[in-house]
């Protein structure tokens, strides 16, 4: 027997697929792997992580992410989208550049800002090549990759819910997939991670839409350093 939760949940998912199904297939293209802006080729500080054993198994990674979802993901990333969309949908360039500022301040490291850089970068050619009519935004697509999913949710329709999941989604799987490469782990465990701390998202994205933006704010110390010491790590199969 279906709980009555998981009926609600189910009608919610069906309704909001059938309300604008096209929407649905544009932020599976946002969020699929073969989106060639450079996503597989950072793990933040895992790679370092590891070599100094503070990622050995499975219970070890889960809790690694774990703790970014419920940290940075839920105090900083889900509402920096949130907040950019809504500069979006009514073109208020203003704030758009103020929450881009605070997202490239709030980079801890070189190397995490550099990845917010270059990824936007590769974003911006994309959304040029797929919506010429972004040009005239290219200035502020450029400043970070977060400006240019929320641009892309918006202009095709993705409401602000499903942006959040697919914006976890694409960070939980792509760091997942890089960190069972390094440790190594299976690609079962790798999908039992995510199987896992994919049930906290609709807790997690409901936190964060309610979020005042005085509250918007987070920071990781063993991300910091991980990722600080990475830059110089000695030998890399990752970028950051």
């Amino acid at each position: 027997m279906v709980s009555t939760s998981r009926q609600h949940m189910s009608t919610r998912i069906v309704i909001s697929m059938t309300e604008n199904p096209v929407a649905m297939t544009r932020l599976f293209q946002l969020i699929s792997p073969s989106l060639p802006i450079g996503g597989y080729t950072y793990s933040q500080g895992i790679e370092w992580a590891v070599e100094q054993g503070w990622i050995k198994t499975e219970h070890d990674l889960q809790e690694w992410l774990g703790g970014l979802l419920d940290t940075t993901q839920l105090y900083f990333e889900l509402p920096l989208l949130i907040r950019m969309m809504q500069a979006w949908q009514v073109q208020d360039l203003d704030a758009l550049a103020h929450w881009n500022s605070y997202l490239l301040a709030s980079r801890e490291t070189a190397e995490l800002r550099q990845e917010e850089l270059n990824r936007a970068r590769a974003f911006t050619q994309v959304i040029l090549s797929l919506q010429p009519n972004a040009a005239p935004f290219r200035q502020q697509l450029i400043q970070s990759q977060h400006a240019c999913f929320s641009f892309a949710c918006t202009e095709w329709g993705v409401n602000q819910e499903q942006a959040c999941y697919g914006l976890l989604w694409s960070w939980l799987e792509n760091l997942t997939l890089s960190a069972i490469k390094i440790i190594p782990l299976g690609q079962t465990a790798g999908q039992q991670i995510i199987f896992k701390l994919s049930e906290k998202f609709p807790q997690i994205i409901a936190q964060a839409c309610a979020l005042q933006d005085d509250d918007i704010g987070a920071s990781s110390m063993a991300l910091a350093i991980a990722s600080s010491r990475h830059e110089t790590q000695y030998t890399r199969l990752f970028r950051s």
